[in-house]
């Protein structure tokens, strides 16, 4: 197995201005460690289910932008983009910078949103569920279509229309940057994953919950005649244990994940003092997790 990184907080001792320094040092800390990727969230507020709405929380595409210029073998992508908060179009066209600009390690991480409080608060649209699903099926052909160099446009979808899908420079990655959809629901965003999906990023808590989330998403692959094994598995581990620096119980709760074939694991490191334990915590974690 893999290990990934995701920074859900930015409560530095130095306040603002030692925001950047830190981030930059969980980079060099990421690559020192061995780690895979790197990730930040996709929210104009922090989740306040977590920490404070109020607590800092910053924009993520200029983050990835930033973290690309302080390391050089890390994936990046946004753990995940909301499909309300850009025009799938832009949306193309700032992966695509992200890839081309940290030469090929640009990823499109994308949900169908739902913080309806930072939508509200900003003044952004926040469609009903059903109508964001649309929009992401959407946005995946969009994106898809922007980055076809034999295809620039037009696009007509339902939501959007786009008189022409010109994306110039293409992405380095090829065919394209990957696509990681996150989300568990069986019926709409495990579909998505089988038809348009590099990677998914499942919510679960025990191997148990994982084997019953494949078993949808082969399902789902079966119906749409692709291959499951084309899709990496990821998910999110954040449990106070590992918080602490166990990684003994870290990974012997990972040899279940990883007899299953998971791909990836995620870790999130403590808002104030990330790099650091990066490197306490990860750096003996990642020989040790590659082995299961």
């Amino acid at each position: 197995m893999k290990l990934g990184i995701h920074v859900i907080a930015f409560t530095v001792p130095d306040g603002a201005p030692g925001i950047g320094p830190e981030l930059a040092r969980v980079g060099a800390a990421a690559e020192a460690a061995g780690v895979a990727d790197l990730s930040v969230m996709d929210h104009y507020f922090q989740m306040e289910q977590f920490l404070p709405a109020t607590d800092p929380m910053l924009e993520g595409y200029t983050t990835l932008g930033f973290l690309a210029a302080h390391t050089s073998t890390v994936g990046l992508g946004l753990l995940v983009t909301g499909v309300s908060y850009r025009h799938p179009g832009l949306l193309a066209k700032i992966v695509t910078t992200l890839d081309v600009l940290s030469e090929g390690r640009g990823q499109l991480g994308i949900g169908a949103a739902w913080y309806d409080r930072e939508h509200r608060g900003l003044g952004v649209p926040f469609p009903p569920t059903a109508e964001r699903f649309e929009r992401l099926e959407e946005t995946l052909q969009v994106c898809l279509q922007m980055w076809d160099p034999e295809n620039n446009g037009p696009f007509e979808g339902r939501h959007y229309q786009l008189a022409e899908t010109l994306c110039v420079p293409a992405p380095i990655s090829r065919p394209h940057p990957p696509i990681l959809i996150g989300g568990s629901g069986e019926k709409k965003t495990l579909r998505l994953v089988a038809q348009y999906a590099d990677a998914c990023n499942l919510f679960v808590s025990t191997p148990a919950d994982m084997t019953h989330k494949l078993d949808v998403l082969h399902r789902h692959c079966e119906d749409v005649g692709r291959d499951p094994s084309e899709i990496r598995t990821t998910f999110l581990y954040n449990r106070p244990g590992m918080d602490g620096g166990d990684v003994d119980s870290f990974l012997a709760d990972m040899e279940g994940y990883a007899k299953l074939g998971v791909d990836t694991v995620i870790v999130v490191p403590p808002g104030d003092r990330p790099a650091a334990w990066v490197d306490e915590v990860c750096g003996p974690a990642v020989p040790r997790l590659a082995e299961l």
